[in-house]
């Protein structure tokens, strides 16, 4: 069976799991103090690590003082944890529809603005980040504050320059099948550095300053909260693997890169999918969704494709079809396209023979 997804490790990552086990320190310490320096080289940014990418929104969200009440624009088309960062501040996510990119429609979300409306939740959707430029002048226009959920875009570029390293507050994923993997783990990036130190006390439960000592091995006993934190902090495990991965991101960049654009390449002319129009040269993509034409039926597709050995995924179930977000406005255009949307498999250890395959199996049905 070729995979949907797949992770991409090697020796290296078993050899520093290995030393991290020697070190008998498996938490919090100086694997996630190193991982933390080298991404912030990378995004050339202030940074923190968290356990998973739904715990970076939720508490960037905290950070920037969401609280029990406030309202949140995101797009529908997104993973449940998107929604689930919002709702468990006691905050209401607001369902916003999708541009024909899949990013938040700027057009629909100000539609939906009310006097409780206080942040934007972009969601970079099979790692594309539309139009940054025009989503941050939306969110001045209307005041607020501006949380990217990048989960699939580590490594993709605007303009030029990276996601993370620019921009309000930036949240990334880092659990087993995103661009880079920490096995489970995620970052946050920002320029505010007074969001990422408040953010570095409320992942260890509200104690103001503990993560520091974690970097040396210690613990501080005695100390006072004065608000609610949470144990999301990373291990030293999770970092290590974190370590190894961003070595060698370059290479797993430009293989998920190139995997896209064979995609496009022998994709360009078939009769039963459209895909994105994405700039493969900027983008490093996650996932790689497809359209499948009106006429197919994706259950039948989906059966298709399994029959012949190849995994596929929808991404994602609208968030405003589940019974906890419903809501009774229409969102035309993903209740629209949902229906005909198809992942194909995308992860550095396809062939260009498995490419290949796939994509002939896609023609053929």
């Amino acid at each position: 069976m070729i995979r949907l997804s797949q992770c991409y490790t090697s020796k290296k990552e078993k050899d520093i799991i290995s030393k991290v086990l020697d070190d008998t320190h498996l938490g919090m310490g100086k694997y996630v103090e190193e991982f933390e320096l080298r991404l912030k080289k990378f995004l050339n940014n202030n940074v923190t690590t968290v356990i998973n990418g739904t715990s970076g929104l939720m508490m960037a969200l905290q950070a920037i003082g969401i609280k029990s009440g406030d309202e949140v624009l995101v797009q529908s088309i997104t993973y449940l944890s998107s929604f689930q960062a919002i709702s468990a501040l006691g905050a209401k996510p607001i369902a916003c529809d999708v541009d024909e990119n899949m990013n938040i429609s700027l057009q629909d979300a100000q539609k939906k603005i009310t006097k409780k409306t206080k942040a934007i939740m972009p969601v970079h959707y099979a790692g594309d980040p539309g139009n940054l430029s025009s989503l941050y002048n939306f969110a001045k226009k209307n005041k607020l504050r501006v949380v990217e959920d990048a989960a699939h875009a580590f490594g993709t570029k605007y303009k030029n320059m990276r996601i993370g390293s620019f921009g309000d507050i930036i949240c990334f994923s880092f659990d087993g099948i995103k661009n880079i993997t920490c096995g489970e783990g995620g970052c946050i990036a920002s320029k505010d550095l007074e969001i990422i130190d408040r953010i570095n006390s409320i992942k260890l439960l509200g104690i103001k300053n503990d993560y520091k000592n974690r970097f040396l091995n210690k613990r501080t006993w005695n100390f006072n909260v004065i608000e609610q934190g949470w144990r999301c902090h990373l291990s030293n495990i999770n970092a290590a693997i974190g370590i190894e991965q961003l070595k060698k991101f370059n290479i797993i960049a430009k293989k998920r890169q190139s995997i896209a654009k064979k995609y496009d390449h022998f994709l360009k002319r078939s009769k039963n999918i459209t895909f994105f129009r994405r700039d493969y040269n900027s983008i490093v993509p996650h996932i790689y969704p497809v359209l499948l034409n009106t006429n197919i039926n994706r259950d039948d597709f989906v059966n298709y494709m399994e029959k012949n050995k190849i995994e596929t995924g929808v991404h994602y179930y609208p968030n405003h079809f589940l019974d906890l977000y419903k809501t009774k406005r229409k969102i035309p255009y993903t209740e629209k396209i949902y229906k005909h949307l198809l992942t194909l498999p995308l992860h550095p250890n396809l062939s260009k023979k498995d490419i290949s395959y796939i994509c002939k199996k896609v023609n053929e049905f």
